[in-house]
């Protein structure tokens, strides 16, 4: 395997542990306390915290696969292991959601009561602290890696401080003296998940079915024409993931050029585009006589 994509990858399997250890504290804080204290929306919290933990193990077996070299069956490697896996995070997200939308309906139906104090409050504000720390180390990370499983996994956890804000308003409107605050925020936390777990699936989406990549078709087209020997350039496509871009385009040179000129002018193209544009993999150039 390329010692540059073994080192790549690590990286990102040494992120997702430490994360993975931070989600899995906060998940056990939240759960037994909230048990302890009949308090149904910390409970769920902690349960959605426990998911974040899942899905780093389910990220991480993603990263096992898409480090993998190239072989006969993958010419083109495995990277796209990583946005797969990335769809099981995005599939876990749905589970806990429609359980705890489930869940809220019926509390909203049959109330427990339970009493808010300061020790709730004092759990929610630590274990939210962390899952900010999380959430931006790991975009950060995922962002300057370029990973997929990193990102994706990132806005898992975003969902989970939107979520431990909410029972925070509802730990205090329960103070307040309405404790039927409680099922509703569960509710708004499923559909907070619901809604991170959608936005996963559209980005894993986009690259599986060979989405274009937001690329500059006109800074690409620049490129090629200062190219010497080109005179036109055109069906310009691209698809893949953000770190891992595949290019091809059409080429219109002299009728009467040497195949061999052609085909120097063909790796000249290549080696510009990956030159000015990182993230490049591979560039494949059809090269084609002017006026055909």
């Amino acid at each position: 395997m390329n010692v540059d994509l073994a080192k790549h990858y690590q990286k990102i399997r040494k992120i997702l542990i430490i994360v993975l250890a931070l989600n899995w504290a906060v998940a056990l804080t939240k759960i037994i306390y909230g048990l302890s204290s009949r308090c149904f929306s910390m409970t769920a919290d902690g349960f959605h915290s426990l998911s974040d933990g899942t899905s780093n193990i389910i990220g991480l077996i993603g990263i096992h696969f898409a480090c993998q070299p190239v072989d006969k069956d993958h010419p083109y490697g495995h990277k796209k292991y990583e946005t797969l896996f990335s769809l099981g995070i995005a599939g876990m997200l749905f589970l806990v959601s429609f359980n705890l939308l489930k869940a809220g309906w019926q509390r909203l139906h049959h109330p427990i009561l339970f009493q808010a104090d300061w020790g709730s409050f004092a759990v929610m504000l630590i274990t939210l602290t962390v899952n900010i720390y999380v959430m931006r180390y790991e975009y950060r990370k995922g962002r300057a890696l370029k990973s997929d499983i990193l990102i994706s996994d990132s806005l898992h956890t975003r969902a989970d401080i939107f979520t431990s804000f909410s029972v925070i308003i509802a730990l205090v409107i329960t103070k307040l003296g309405f404790p039927l605050i409680d099922p509703i925020v569960t509710i708004l936390i499923a559909l907070f998940i619901g809604y991170a777990a959608f936005a996963i699936i559209k980005q894993s989406s986009d690259v599986l079915c060979d989405t274009a990549v937001f690329l500059d078709d006109q800074k690409v087209r620049d490129i090629v024409l200062k190219t010497e020997g080109v005179l036109a350039c055109h069906k310009i496509r691209s698809r893949g993931r953000i770190d891992d871009v595949y290019i091809d385009l059409h080429v219109q040179v002299n009728p009467s050029m040497h195949m061999d000129n052609a085909h120097q002018i063909s790796c000249r193209i290549e080696e510009a585009i990956k030159s000015a544009i990182p993230g490049i993999t591979d560039v494949v150039v059809h090269m084609e006589p002017q006026g055909r």
